[in-house]
């Protein structure tokens, strides 16, 4: 079986490893994460240019792709570079936008002209219970929303953000009457924040029905995105981790020459390339019926999350100490490999899920 990704995809993945490699190195990062956005809206606005949004998306709404494996290449490059940015948000915000046919919205965000994000998961209180979810009301031929949405990535950089509710999906402008936002870093680099909406102007992109099946399709090509950049991290994790075993030494030799750290190592490659092959079959299996589609994704999310933890801890156990500080670019890697595990839900979540998409089959 062929695996490549194809001569125009491959084309793309190798300029966004060049530009990554020339305009993203260590420092840039830092910098952005150390900046009050959480990413570099320069270095997002070059990637626009360059093409990277737009290749998430077909060309009758603006792009010139929009295949999940369009999509895996991309992140996975993003990925290995641990960029930050409102790449997933504006993904499923995306999808969204273009499945329910406000390709005007979508342009702007291909182009980069605008940062839209997606909002769909219910608020937490402090109490620990979900907050009110956002509901939706007519009123003077238009819709306003109230409620809370939580954990809305790169919340406090967007200018517009894709609201669920109750199955239909509305576009919010942030800076509008009722719209209130209160964003945080997290620990990975990145930022989210969380949303609270006291009868916010919305423009109701699909009621229940179509709207909801473009908001689980959208989730789906997250889970997607996710477990392609997921095996990026694994992979740079493996290769740091092969480096320091070949160059540290202990009684005169490089530890990676004993037996037992070599099994271990031998064991994380493994079950990487189970990954790998998880994160193949739901970008193979996107396009054919939803619960198919679904079936496959959460089998590569709960892959994702069990291996990604192997990875990251392994990592970090056979490093040692150093593996924790933050003059290492691999405990930076390892923190993201934890948060990719726990987005849009986690390895116990996905796999219930994947039983019961079995049982249904």
């Amino acid at each position: 079986m062929d695996f490549s990704l194809g001569e125009d995809r491959q084309m793309l993945v190798d300029s966004l490893s060049r530009f990554l490699a020339d305009n993203f190195d260590w420092k840039a990062r830092e910098a952005a994460i150390g900046s009050d956005e959480g990413f570099s809206r320069e270095l997002w606005n070059e990637l626009a240019e360059l093409g990277v949004i737009g290749s998430w998306f077909a060309e009758d709404a603006g792009g010139y792709g929009g295949g999940a494996f369009d999509v895996g290449a991309t992140f996975g490059e993003l990925g290995r570079a641990l960029a930050t940015g409102p790449f997933l948000g504006s993904l499923m915000a995306g999808k969204v936008l273009e499945a329910l046919g406000d390709h005007s919205a979508l342009e702007a965000m291909i182009s980069g002209e605008s940062i839209v994000t997606f909002a769909h998961d219910p608020a937490i209180g402090g109490d620990g219970a979900p907050m009110s979810d956002v509901t939706a009301k007519q009123a003077d031929g238009g819709w306003t929303l109230t409620g809370a949405k939580g954990v809305v990535e790169y919340l406090g950089s967007a200018d517009k953000a894709v609201v669920t509710s109750e199955g239909s999906a509305f576009l919010i402008d942030l800076s509008a009457d009722g719209v209130t936002v209160r964003d945080y870093p997290l620990v990975d680099g990145g930022s989210a924040g969380e949303l609270r909406l006291d009868g916010a102007p919305a423009t109701l992109l699909g009621e229940s029905g179509k709207a909801g099946d473009a908001i689980d399709a959208a989730r789906a090509m997250g889970l997607v995105a996710v477990a392609w950049e997921g095996v990026a991290v694994m992979d740079v994790l493996r290769a740091m981790t092969l480096d320091y075993l070949r160059t540290r030494k202990q009684f005169g030799v490089p530890i990676g020459k004993f037996q037992a750290l070599q099994h271990r190592m031998a064991t994380v490659a493994l079950e990487i390339e189970q990954a790998r092959s998880a994160a193949i079959n739901a970008a193979a299996n996107y396009d054919k019926d939803p619960a198919t589609r679904d079936r496959f994704c959460s089998a590569a999310k709960y892959t994702l999350g069990a291996v990604g933890s192997l990875a990251a801890e392994e990592a970090i156990q056979l490093h040692g100490g150093i593996g924790m500080t933050w003059e290492l670019p691999l405990s930076h890697y390892a923190k993201r490999m934890i948060m990719l595990g726990h987005v849009l839900g986690d390895e116990d979540e996905h796999l219930a899920r994947f039983i019961e998409l079995g049982k249904a089959a």
